[in-house]
Protein backbone atom coordinates (compact mmCIF):
# COMPACT_ATOMS: atom_id res chain seq x y z
CA UNK A 1 0.00 0.00 0.00
CA UNK A 2 0.86 3.32 -0.72
CA UNK A 3 0.83 6.51 1.13
CA UNK A 4 1.32 10.56 0.18
CA UNK A 5 3.12 12.70 2.91
CA UNK A 6 2.07 16.36 1.12
CA UNK A 7 3.63 18.53 3.43
CA UNK A 8 6.53 18.30 5.70
CA UNK A 9 6.68 15.82 7.94
CA UNK A 10 9.48 14.67 10.90
CA UNK A 11 11.95 12.12 9.71
CA UNK A 12 10.29 10.15 13.22
CA UNK A 13 6.65 9.26 11.40
CA UNK A 14 8.02 8.77 7.96
CA UNK A 15 10.12 5.86 9.60
CA UNK A 16 7.24 4.59 10.89
CA UNK A 17 5.49 4.21 7.49
CA UNK A 18 8.66 2.76 6.18
CA UNK A 19 8.78 0.08 9.27
CA UNK A 20 5.39 -1.10 8.73
CA UNK A 21 5.78 -1.93 4.93
CA UNK A 22 4.26 1.17 3.56
CA UNK A 23 5.42 2.73 0.22
CA UNK A 24 5.82 5.98 1.21
CA UNK A 25 5.53 8.71 -1.18
CA UNK A 26 7.14 12.30 0.22
CA UNK A 27 6.29 15.14 -2.32
CA UNK A 28 5.79 18.60 0.25
CA UNK A 29 4.67 21.42 -1.89
CA UNK A 30 2.84 20.14 -4.72
CA UNK A 31 0.59 21.86 -6.78
CA UNK A 32 -3.21 21.20 -7.38
CA UNK A 33 -2.54 19.66 -10.28
CA UNK A 34 0.37 17.18 -8.70
CA UNK A 35 -1.50 16.53 -5.95
CA UNK A 36 -4.46 15.61 -8.11
CA UNK A 37 -2.34 13.06 -9.77
CA UNK A 38 -0.53 11.96 -6.82
CA UNK A 39 -3.74 11.02 -5.09
CA UNK A 40 -5.05 8.92 -7.66
CA UNK A 41 -3.88 5.58 -6.66
CA UNK A 42 -2.46 5.92 -3.03
CA UNK A 43 -4.15 4.48 0.40
CA UNK A 44 -3.55 7.40 2.81
CA UNK A 45 -2.59 10.56 2.96
CA UNK A 46 -1.01 12.59 5.24
CA UNK A 47 -1.22 16.52 5.48
CA UNK A 48 -0.30 19.48 7.69
CA UNK A 49 -1.92 23.08 7.01
CA UNK A 50 -0.19 23.42 3.96
CA UNK A 51 -2.73 20.90 1.85
CA UNK A 52 -5.84 21.92 0.74
CA UNK A 53 -8.05 18.93 0.03
CA UNK A 54 -10.48 20.17 -1.35
CA UNK A 55 -13.82 18.23 -3.29
CA UNK A 56 -11.60 18.46 -6.20
CA UNK A 57 -9.15 16.84 -5.16
CA UNK A 58 -10.92 14.11 -3.10
CA UNK A 59 -12.81 13.26 -6.46
CA UNK A 60 -9.21 12.18 -7.87
CA UNK A 61 -8.58 9.70 -5.09
CA UNK A 62 -9.25 6.29 -6.80
CA UNK A 63 -8.31 4.29 -3.43
CA UNK A 64 -7.86 6.46 -0.33
CA UNK A 65 -9.10 5.19 2.26
CA UNK A 66 -7.85 7.31 5.42
CA UNK A 67 -6.56 10.96 5.31
CA UNK A 68 -4.13 11.89 8.16
CA UNK A 69 -4.01 15.62 9.83
CA UNK A 70 -0.30 16.09 11.43
CA UNK A 71 -1.64 18.46 14.19
CA UNK A 72 -5.02 19.64 15.26
CA UNK A 73 -6.94 22.07 12.68
CA UNK A 74 -9.38 20.25 9.80
CA UNK A 75 -10.33 23.46 8.05
CA UNK A 76 -8.13 22.40 5.05
CA UNK A 77 -10.40 19.16 4.52
CA UNK A 78 -13.64 18.75 2.88
CA UNK A 79 -14.83 16.46 5.35
CA UNK A 80 -18.38 16.56 3.81
CA UNK A 81 -17.01 14.43 0.70
CA UNK A 82 -14.71 12.31 2.30
CA UNK A 83 -17.92 11.15 4.32
CA UNK A 84 -19.65 10.73 0.57
CA UNK A 85 -16.46 8.77 -0.52
CA UNK A 86 -16.26 6.70 3.07
CA UNK A 87 -12.87 8.30 3.67
CA UNK A 88 -11.76 8.41 7.49
CA UNK A 89 -10.32 11.56 8.53
CA UNK A 90 -8.46 11.67 11.87
CA UNK A 91 -6.27 14.29 13.62
CA UNK A 92 -4.04 14.55 16.38
CA UNK A 93 -5.98 16.61 19.33
CA UNK A 94 -4.00 18.20 22.11
CA UNK A 95 -0.30 17.42 20.40
CA UNK A 96 0.51 21.27 19.48
CA UNK A 97 -1.32 22.18 22.62
CA UNK A 98 1.80 23.33 24.84
CA UNK A 99 3.60 24.82 21.40
CA UNK A 100 0.47 27.18 20.83
CA UNK A 101 0.36 28.50 24.24
CA UNK A 102 4.43 29.13 24.79
CA UNK A 103 4.40 30.94 21.41
CA UNK A 104 1.36 33.09 22.36
CA UNK A 105 3.54 34.30 25.64
CA UNK A 106 6.43 34.52 23.40
CA UNK A 107 4.25 37.49 21.41
CA UNK A 108 2.71 38.91 24.61
CA UNK A 109 6.60 39.56 25.45
CA UNK A 110 7.45 40.84 22.59
CA UNK A 111 4.66 42.95 22.18
CA UNK A 112 5.03 44.13 25.81
CA UNK A 113 8.94 44.98 25.19
CA UNK A 114 9.00 45.50 21.24
CA UNK A 115 11.59 43.25 21.05
CA UNK A 116 11.26 42.43 17.46
CA UNK A 117 11.82 46.04 16.80
CA UNK A 118 14.76 46.67 19.13
CA UNK A 119 16.09 43.65 17.13
CA UNK A 120 16.20 45.15 13.54
CA UNK A 121 17.28 48.33 15.41
CA UNK A 122 20.31 47.48 16.35
CA UNK A 123 21.03 45.15 13.77
CA UNK A 124 21.15 48.51 11.83
CA UNK A 125 23.69 49.63 13.24
CA UNK A 126 21.32 51.92 15.91
CA UNK A 127 21.41 52.24 20.00
CA UNK A 128 17.77 53.92 20.57
CA UNK A 129 17.19 52.63 23.98
CA UNK A 130 14.18 55.82 24.35
CA UNK A 131 12.42 54.43 21.36
CA UNK A 132 12.04 50.99 22.53
CA UNK A 133 10.20 52.06 26.00
CA UNK A 134 8.58 48.97 27.24
CA UNK A 135 5.70 48.26 29.30
CA UNK A 136 5.54 45.20 32.82
CA UNK A 137 3.43 42.54 32.55
CA UNK A 138 3.04 42.37 36.08
CA UNK A 139 -0.34 43.61 37.74
CA UNK A 140 -1.72 43.97 33.90
CA UNK A 141 -5.31 42.27 32.91
CA UNK A 142 -4.90 39.66 30.20
CA UNK A 143 -8.14 39.04 28.49
CA UNK A 144 -8.41 35.77 27.13
CA UNK A 145 -11.19 35.07 24.46
CA UNK A 146 -11.89 31.06 24.46
CA UNK A 147 -10.86 29.23 27.37
CA UNK A 148 -10.34 26.03 26.01
CA UNK A 149 -7.28 23.49 26.39
CA UNK A 150 -4.58 26.42 24.94
CA UNK A 151 -6.44 29.64 26.09
CA UNK A 152 -6.25 28.16 29.97
CA UNK A 153 -2.40 27.10 29.71
CA UNK A 154 -2.10 30.38 28.95
CA UNK A 155 -3.95 31.77 31.61
CA UNK A 156 -2.16 29.63 33.83
CA UNK A 157 0.93 31.16 33.09
CA UNK A 158 0.10 34.76 32.94
CA UNK A 159 -1.49 34.21 36.49
CA UNK A 160 2.28 32.81 37.42
CA UNK A 161 3.78 36.25 36.13
CA UNK A 162 1.63 37.97 38.59
CA UNK A 163 -0.89 39.35 35.81
CA UNK A 164 -4.88 39.31 36.28
CA UNK A 165 -6.68 37.31 33.61
CA UNK A 166 -10.44 37.78 32.95
CA UNK A 167 -11.89 35.42 30.47
CA UNK A 168 -15.15 35.32 27.91
CA UNK A 169 -15.83 31.82 27.07
CA UNK A 170 -19.70 31.50 26.55
CA UNK A 171 -19.75 28.15 26.45
CA UNK A 172 -17.94 27.33 30.18
CA UNK A 173 -19.71 28.32 33.67
CA UNK A 174 -18.24 30.73 35.89
CA UNK A 175 -17.34 27.54 38.36
CA UNK A 176 -15.20 26.04 35.84
CA UNK A 177 -13.35 29.71 35.73
CA UNK A 178 -13.11 30.12 39.19
CA UNK A 179 -11.62 27.15 40.17
CA UNK A 180 -8.50 28.81 37.78
CA UNK A 181 -8.14 31.77 39.77
CA UNK A 182 -9.75 32.89 35.82
CA UNK A 183 -12.68 36.01 36.14
CA UNK A 184 -15.00 35.09 33.67
CA UNK A 185 -16.92 37.88 32.11
CA UNK A 186 -18.73 38.99 28.65
CA UNK A 187 -17.21 40.22 25.60
CA UNK A 188 -17.74 43.72 26.45
CA UNK A 189 -15.94 43.73 29.69
CA UNK A 190 -13.08 42.07 28.65
CA UNK A 191 -12.16 44.23 25.66
CA UNK A 192 -13.00 47.80 28.01
CA UNK A 193 -11.04 46.38 30.80
CA UNK A 194 -7.94 44.49 29.37
CA UNK A 195 -4.11 45.68 28.96
CA UNK A 196 -3.49 42.69 26.25
CA UNK A 197 -5.64 40.42 24.66
CA UNK A 198 -5.60 36.82 23.28
CA UNK A 199 -7.72 34.82 21.31
CA UNK A 200 -7.96 30.99 21.45
CA UNK A 201 -11.09 30.51 19.80
CA UNK A 202 -11.96 27.84 16.95
CA UNK A 203 -12.90 29.62 13.63
CA UNK A 204 -16.83 29.54 13.30
CA UNK A 205 -19.45 31.30 12.00
CA UNK A 206 -20.23 32.84 15.17
CA UNK A 207 -16.21 33.73 15.95
CA UNK A 208 -15.92 35.61 11.97
CA UNK A 209 -14.64 38.76 12.36
CA UNK A 210 -15.64 38.71 16.16
CA UNK A 211 -13.21 41.53 16.22
CA UNK A 212 -14.46 44.15 13.95
CA UNK A 213 -14.98 47.96 13.81
CA UNK A 214 -17.44 47.90 16.18
CA UNK A 215 -16.07 45.27 18.95
CA UNK A 216 -12.85 47.02 18.57
CA UNK A 217 -13.97 50.44 19.25
CA UNK A 218 -14.74 49.09 22.40
CA UNK A 219 -11.08 48.15 23.11
CA UNK A 220 -9.56 49.55 25.97
CA UNK A 221 -7.43 52.38 24.81
CA UNK A 222 -4.30 51.47 24.35
CA UNK A 223 -4.46 48.08 24.56
CA UNK A 224 -2.91 45.04 22.96
CA UNK A 225 -3.77 42.04 20.94
CA UNK A 226 -2.62 38.72 20.26
CA UNK A 227 -4.00 36.15 17.64
CA UNK A 228 -2.54 32.62 17.83
CA UNK A 229 -5.79 31.28 16.78
CA UNK A 230 -7.32 31.16 13.32
CA UNK A 231 -6.70 34.06 10.64
CA UNK A 232 -10.15 35.52 10.03
CA UNK A 233 -11.70 35.99 13.72
CA UNK A 234 -9.77 39.55 13.35
CA UNK A 235 -11.19 41.89 10.78
CA UNK A 236 -7.84 42.47 9.51
CA UNK A 237 -9.02 46.18 7.59
CA UNK A 238 -10.71 47.19 11.26
CA UNK A 239 -7.50 46.31 12.72
CA UNK A 240 -5.74 47.85 10.94
CA UNK A 241 -7.25 51.30 11.15
CA UNK A 242 -7.60 50.97 15.05
CA UNK A 243 -3.54 50.53 14.71
CA UNK A 244 -2.87 53.44 12.64
CA UNK A 245 -5.16 56.02 14.82
CA UNK A 246 -3.19 54.88 17.56
CA UNK A 247 -6.41 53.49 19.75
CA UNK A 248 -4.94 50.18 19.85
CA UNK A 249 -1.23 50.31 20.71
CA UNK A 250 0.16 46.91 19.49
CA UNK A 251 -0.92 43.92 17.97
CA UNK A 252 1.30 40.13 17.29
CA UNK A 253 -0.62 38.35 14.73
CA UNK A 254 0.67 34.46 13.78
CA UNK A 255 -2.07 33.30 11.78
CA UNK A 256 -4.26 35.56 8.60
CA UNK A 257 -7.52 35.41 7.06
CA UNK A 258 -5.31 34.57 3.84
CA UNK A 259 -2.11 32.46 4.14
CA UNK A 260 0.44 33.74 3.25
CA UNK A 261 -0.93 37.20 3.41
CA UNK A 262 -0.18 39.17 0.67
CA UNK A 263 2.62 41.47 0.28
CA UNK A 264 0.72 44.57 0.07
CA UNK A 265 -1.47 43.64 3.41
CA UNK A 266 -0.89 47.02 5.04
CA UNK A 267 -0.89 45.11 8.53
CA UNK A 268 2.69 44.28 7.38
CA UNK A 269 3.84 47.56 7.07
CA UNK A 270 3.31 49.02 10.75
CA UNK A 271 5.79 48.39 13.46
CA UNK A 272 3.62 48.52 15.70
CA UNK A 273 2.43 45.02 14.73
CA UNK A 274 4.49 41.54 14.88
CA UNK A 275 3.93 38.47 12.87
CA UNK A 276 4.84 35.07 12.67
CA UNK A 277 4.53 32.62 9.79
CA UNK A 278 1.77 30.59 11.52
CA UNK A 279 4.56 29.53 14.17
CA UNK A 280 2.07 28.28 16.51
CA UNK A 281 2.51 24.39 16.56
CA UNK A 282 6.22 24.68 15.02
CA UNK A 283 8.63 23.08 17.87
CA UNK A 284 10.46 20.43 17.33
CA UNK A 285 9.34 18.38 20.34
CA UNK A 286 5.45 19.61 18.65
CA UNK A 287 5.92 18.14 15.51
CA UNK A 288 7.98 14.85 16.55
CA UNK A 289 4.61 14.36 18.65
CA UNK A 290 2.35 14.87 15.98
CA UNK A 291 4.17 12.58 13.29
CA UNK A 292 4.96 10.42 15.37
CA UNK A 293 0.88 9.97 16.69
CA UNK A 294 -0.62 10.30 13.43
CA UNK A 295 1.97 7.76 11.10
CA UNK A 296 1.00 5.28 14.15
CA UNK A 297 -2.78 6.08 13.41
CA UNK A 298 -2.69 5.21 9.84
CA UNK A 299 -0.70 2.38 10.14
CA UNK A 300 -3.44 0.97 12.70
CA UNK A 301 -6.31 2.21 10.29
CA UNK A 302 -4.96 0.49 6.85
CA UNK A 303 -3.61 -2.37 8.78
CA UNK A 304 -5.58 -3.48 11.16
CA UNK A 305 -8.72 -1.91 11.03
CA UNK A 306 -8.63 0.22 13.93
CA UNK A 307 -9.68 4.12 14.20
CA UNK A 308 -8.43 6.50 16.77
CA UNK A 309 -9.04 9.92 16.98
CA UNK A 310 -11.38 10.36 13.45
CA UNK A 311 -13.35 12.91 13.33
CA UNK A 312 -16.35 11.00 11.39
CA UNK A 313 -15.94 7.83 12.82
CA UNK A 314 -16.03 6.61 15.83
CA UNK A 315 -13.46 3.78 17.29
CA UNK A 316 -15.48 0.33 16.60
CA UNK A 317 -14.77 -2.39 14.21
CA UNK A 318 -16.27 -1.93 10.46
CA UNK A 319 -18.59 -4.85 10.60
CA UNK A 320 -19.88 -3.13 13.85
CA UNK A 321 -20.08 0.37 12.17
CA UNK A 322 -21.94 -0.92 9.20
CA UNK A 323 -24.85 -1.97 11.60
CA UNK A 324 -25.14 0.94 14.11
CA UNK A 325 -24.28 3.84 11.83
CA UNK A 326 -27.28 5.43 11.61
CA UNK A 327 -28.15 5.49 15.18
CA UNK A 328 -24.73 7.04 15.77
CA UNK A 329 -25.78 10.00 12.96
CA UNK A 330 -29.16 10.57 14.83
CA UNK A 331 -27.33 10.87 18.49
CA UNK A 332 -25.11 13.70 16.54
CA UNK A 333 -27.50 15.56 15.08
CA UNK A 334 -29.29 15.48 18.33
CA UNK A 335 -26.33 17.13 19.93
CA UNK A 336 -25.53 19.50 17.26
CA UNK A 337 -29.33 20.70 17.93
CA UNK A 338 -29.67 20.71 21.16
CA UNK A 339 -26.12 22.93 21.69
CA UNK A 340 -26.89 25.58 19.01
CA UNK A 341 -30.64 25.97 20.71
CA UNK A 342 -29.37 25.82 24.46
CA UNK A 343 -28.64 29.78 25.91
CA UNK A 344 -25.67 29.77 27.67
CA UNK A 345 -22.76 27.23 29.23
CA UNK A 346 -23.71 23.74 29.46
CA UNK A 347 -23.53 22.10 32.72
CA UNK A 348 -25.91 19.12 32.33
CA UNK A 349 -26.74 16.79 29.58
CA UNK A 350 -29.14 13.57 30.75
CA UNK A 351 -29.63 10.81 27.52
CA UNK A 352 -32.28 8.72 27.80
CA UNK A 353 -32.50 5.14 25.37
CA UNK A 354 -35.84 3.93 24.92
CA UNK A 355 -37.64 1.03 23.26
CA UNK A 356 -35.01 -0.90 21.21
CA UNK A 357 -32.27 1.42 21.75
CA UNK A 358 -31.67 0.35 25.19
CA UNK A 359 -30.94 -3.41 24.25
CA UNK A 360 -27.65 -2.39 22.49
CA UNK A 361 -23.96 -1.22 23.46
CA UNK A 362 -24.76 2.87 23.85
CA UNK A 363 -21.34 3.58 24.36
CA UNK A 364 -20.69 4.79 20.70
CA UNK A 365 -23.55 6.45 20.45
CA UNK A 366 -23.30 8.41 23.54
CA UNK A 367 -19.82 9.10 22.22
CA UNK A 368 -21.25 10.53 19.02
CA UNK A 369 -24.04 12.45 20.69
CA UNK A 370 -20.78 14.26 23.20
CA UNK A 371 -19.43 14.95 19.62
CA UNK A 372 -21.82 16.38 18.39
CA UNK A 373 -22.97 18.68 21.42
CA UNK A 374 -19.45 20.00 21.98
CA UNK A 375 -18.62 20.37 18.07
CA UNK A 376 -19.90 24.05 17.68
CA UNK A 377 -17.58 25.28 19.64
CA UNK A 378 -14.64 23.33 19.88
CA UNK A 379 -14.84 22.52 16.19
CA UNK A 380 -11.87 19.33 15.11
CA UNK A 381 -10.56 19.76 18.80
CA UNK A 382 -13.26 17.18 19.76
CA UNK A 383 -14.22 13.59 17.74
CA UNK A 384 -15.17 10.11 18.99
CA UNK A 385 -12.15 9.60 21.19
CA UNK A 386 -12.05 12.57 23.43
CA UNK A 387 -15.29 13.70 23.86
CA UNK A 388 -16.06 12.94 27.55
CA UNK A 389 -12.90 14.31 28.30
CA UNK A 390 -13.86 17.38 26.50
CA UNK A 391 -16.95 17.12 28.59
CA UNK A 392 -15.26 16.53 31.80
CA UNK A 393 -13.08 19.63 30.97
CA UNK A 394 -16.02 21.63 30.78
CA UNK A 395 -17.61 20.28 34.42
CA UNK A 396 -20.38 19.00 32.30
CA UNK A 397 -22.34 15.87 33.89
CA UNK A 398 -23.19 13.37 31.92
CA UNK A 399 -25.91 11.36 32.89
CA UNK A 400 -27.32 7.57 30.72
CA UNK A 401 -30.21 6.04 31.75
CA UNK A 402 -32.46 3.32 29.59
CA UNK A 403 -35.86 2.14 29.43
CA UNK A 404 -37.49 -0.11 27.06
CA UNK A 405 -40.73 1.29 27.39
CA UNK A 406 -41.40 3.92 24.99
CA UNK A 407 -44.89 5.75 23.50
CA UNK A 408 -44.82 6.26 20.12
CA UNK A 409 -41.61 5.11 18.60
CA UNK A 410 -40.01 1.57 18.65
CA UNK A 411 -36.82 3.30 19.56
CA UNK A 412 -35.92 6.99 20.80
CA UNK A 413 -33.10 8.94 21.75
CA UNK A 414 -34.18 11.78 24.22
CA UNK A 415 -31.78 14.56 25.83
CA UNK A 416 -32.37 16.92 28.08
CA UNK A 417 -29.32 19.93 28.39
CA UNK A 418 -29.47 21.68 31.37
CA UNK A 419 -27.55 25.27 30.89
CA UNK A 420 -26.67 28.14 32.59
CA UNK A 421 -29.80 30.00 31.21
CA UNK A 422 -32.36 26.63 31.62
CA UNK A 423 -32.95 23.49 30.16
CA UNK A 424 -34.14 22.24 26.31
CA UNK A 425 -35.28 18.54 25.23
CA UNK A 426 -34.57 17.46 22.15
CA UNK A 427 -36.04 13.91 21.40
CA UNK A 428 -34.96 12.05 17.79
CA UNK A 429 -36.01 8.53 16.17
CA UNK A 430 -35.11 6.76 12.58
CA UNK A 431 -37.99 6.50 10.31
CA UNK A 432 -37.02 3.29 8.21
CA UNK A 433 -34.34 2.58 10.73
CA UNK A 434 -31.37 5.20 8.82
CA UNK A 435 -33.26 8.13 8.29
CA UNK A 436 -33.02 10.48 11.47
CA UNK A 437 -35.95 12.70 12.64
CA UNK A 438 -36.26 15.01 15.26
CA UNK A 439 -39.78 14.51 16.83
CA UNK A 440 -39.75 16.54 19.96
CA UNK A 441 -38.23 20.04 20.65
CA UNK A 442 -39.00 21.07 24.16
CA UNK A 443 -42.45 19.78 24.52
CA UNK A 444 -43.38 20.30 20.79
CA UNK A 445 -44.01 17.30 18.44
CA UNK A 446 -42.50 17.73 15.08
CA UNK A 447 -41.37 15.47 12.13
CA UNK A 448 -38.32 17.02 10.70
CA UNK A 449 -35.41 15.68 8.93
CA UNK A 450 -32.16 17.27 10.83
CA UNK A 451 -29.60 18.06 7.89
CA UNK A 452 -27.94 21.26 6.54
CA UNK A 453 -28.89 24.37 7.35
CA UNK A 454 -31.76 25.41 9.27
CA UNK A 455 -33.68 27.95 11.42
CA UNK A 456 -35.50 27.21 14.29
CA UNK A 457 -37.92 30.14 15.38
CA UNK A 458 -40.08 30.02 18.56
CA UNK A 459 -43.54 32.12 17.31
CA UNK A 460 -46.65 32.74 18.56
CA UNK A 461 -49.39 30.85 16.55
CA UNK A 462 -51.34 33.43 15.15
CA UNK A 463 -52.63 34.22 11.06
CA UNK A 464 -49.89 35.47 8.84
CA UNK A 465 -46.91 35.17 10.83
CA UNK A 466 -45.52 32.00 8.62
CA UNK A 467 -46.42 34.18 5.32
CA UNK A 468 -44.44 37.00 7.26
CA UNK A 469 -41.31 34.84 7.87
CA UNK A 470 -42.05 34.02 4.02
CA UNK A 471 -41.58 37.40 2.88
CA UNK A 472 -38.13 38.47 5.07
CA UNK A 473 -36.58 35.02 3.42
CA UNK A 474 -37.20 35.92 0.08
CA UNK A 475 -36.11 39.43 0.44
CA UNK A 476 -33.00 37.86 1.59
CA UNK A 477 -32.93 35.25 -1.25
CA UNK A 478 -33.15 32.45 0.94
CA UNK A 479 -35.10 29.38 -0.28
CA UNK A 480 -37.07 26.95 2.05
CA UNK A 481 -36.78 23.56 0.84
CA UNK A 482 -38.62 22.08 3.74
CA UNK A 483 -40.71 23.37 6.74
CA UNK A 484 -41.43 21.54 10.13
CA UNK A 485 -44.01 23.41 12.59
CA UNK A 486 -44.69 22.02 16.09
CA UNK A 487 -47.87 23.19 17.56
CA UNK A 488 -49.05 23.88 21.35
CA UNK A 489 -52.58 24.95 20.93
CA UNK A 490 -53.44 25.67 24.59
CA UNK A 491 -50.53 28.60 24.82
CA UNK A 492 -50.73 29.40 20.96
CA UNK A 493 -47.31 29.16 20.49
CA UNK A 494 -45.05 27.59 17.35
CA UNK A 495 -41.87 25.79 17.23
CA UNK A 496 -40.63 26.24 13.60
CA UNK A 497 -37.88 24.48 12.03
CA UNK A 498 -37.00 25.90 8.13
CA UNK A 499 -34.59 23.74 6.36
CA UNK A 500 -32.23 26.01 3.98
CA UNK A 501 -30.08 25.95 0.81
CA UNK A 502 -27.51 28.45 2.22
CA UNK A 503 -26.78 30.01 5.37
CA UNK A 504 -28.78 33.41 6.43
CA UNK A 505 -27.48 36.62 7.15
CA UNK A 506 -26.96 38.06 10.11
CA UNK A 507 -29.18 41.04 8.47
CA UNK A 508 -32.28 38.19 7.92
CA UNK A 509 -32.11 37.32 11.20
CA UNK A 510 -31.98 40.58 12.37
CA UNK A 511 -35.31 41.37 10.26
CA UNK A 512 -36.97 37.95 11.93
CA UNK A 513 -36.18 38.50 15.68
CA UNK A 514 -37.11 41.84 15.13
CA UNK A 515 -40.90 40.55 13.91
CA UNK A 516 -43.44 41.23 17.37
CA UNK A 517 -45.24 37.69 16.70
CA UNK A 518 -41.18 35.48 17.10
CA UNK A 519 -39.63 35.04 20.08
CA UNK A 520 -36.95 33.82 19.15
CA UNK A 521 -34.49 32.75 15.64
CA UNK A 522 -31.37 30.85 15.97
CA UNK A 523 -29.55 29.60 12.55
CA UNK A 524 -28.21 26.05 12.90
CA UNK A 525 -25.72 23.81 10.89
CA UNK A 526 -26.58 20.38 10.88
Amino acid sequence: MRILVSDSLSEEGIQILKDAGFEVVYKPGLSVEELKKEIADVDGLIIRSGTKVTKEILESAKRLKVIGRAGTGLDNVDIATANEKGIVVMNVPGGNTLSAAEHTLALLFSLARKIPQANASVKEGKWERKKFMGVELNGKILGVIGLGRIGSIVAERALCMKMKVIAYDPFVTPDFASKKGIELVSLEELLSRADFITIHTPLTKETYHLLNRDTLSKVKKGSYIINCARGGIIDESALYEALVSGHIAGAALDVFEKEPPDPDNPLLKLDNVIVTPHLGASTVEAQKVVAIEIAKQVVDYLLYGIVRNAVNVPSISAEALKVIQPVLNLAEKIGLLSAQIAAGAIQEVEITYRGELAKIDTQPVTLSLIKGLLAPFLKEDVNYVNALLRAKERNIRILESRTEETEDFTSLISVRTKHTQGETLVEGTLFGKKEPRIVRINGFRLDALPEGYMLYIFNEDKPGVIGKIGTILGKHNLNISRMHVGQDPMKRRNIILLSLDQPPSQEALKELQDLDTVYLVKALAL
